[in-house]
């Protein structure tokens, strides 16, 4: 069982923060986070899984870049969650 969560990073920001879920240019759902890492050497996808592990409360390796590791838009999976799941733990923010 897995979750896929479509995630546009803002890095670079004043504070690592899950903002809720938003739109895409093509109206597909994506979830806002902002992380103060730098996007360079893959600091800022490391800041995302990291920020992910501990929001939905699961460990680290749980949380994988599935795609878009040079992209604003990317792909994020989650092991051992189910999509309900995960949307139920990011609304408790």
């Amino acid at each position: 069982m897995s979750a896929r969560i479509p995630v546009k990073l803002t890095p670079k920001s004043s504070k690592d923060a899950v903002e809720g879920w938003d739109v895409d240019p093509d109206g597909r759902p994506v979830l806002k986070v902002r992380v103060r890492a730098q996007p360079v050497e893959g600091e800022a996808n490391d800041a995302l899984v990291r920020l992910l592990a501990k929001v939905l409360g699961v460990p680290r390796r749980n949380v994988n870049l599935a795609r878009g590791s040079q992209s604003r838009l990317k792909m994020v999976e989650v092991t051992d969650l189910t999509d309900e799941e995960v949307r139920e733990r990011l609304s408790k923010d």
